[in-house]
């Protein structure tokens, strides 16, 4: 069977197109320890964790798309704080949901949404 992807990616990508690739791309490496540098002629790889978001400028054709991006880390309260520091508005501080995740919500300077979980296991 043809390779239809790329070996070793998922099947289903975000991607968030921003007027400050460079900026953006900073913010996920500084909150989110990502990993990824930019490229301009194509998209940004960045990697969080064992997913892949994908960046881009446009190319000038497509206009400014956040996301709403919901990400596991190791600490939440700890990602919030790193997030919160690099410019990110808070919309929920962390709290313990019902179903086992401490969780926060922030929205980053380019109109991104970030849901940061911890999984804590069932309650």
């Amino acid at each position: 069977m043809p390779q239809f992807k790329p070996a070793g990616w998922p099947s289903v990508i975000p991607r968030i197109v921003t007027r400050d690739l460079t900026g953006l791309a900073r913010f996920l490496r500084d909150v989110f320890d990502a990993k990824g540098e930019v490229r301009s002629g194509a998209p940004t790889e960045i990697r969080i964790g064992d997913s892949i978001v994908l960046i881009s400028d446009g190319g000038g054709v497509r206009e400014a798309m956040p996301a709403f991006l919901y990400v596991y880390v190791q600490d939440a309260d700890e990602t919030y704080r790193r997030a919160i520091a690099a410019g990110a508005e808070s919309i929920e501080t962390p709290a313990d949901t019902p179903y086992g995740d401490r969780r926060a919500m922030v929205r980053d300077t380019w109109a991104n949404v970030w849901q940061i979980a911890t999984y804590r296991g069932n309650p």
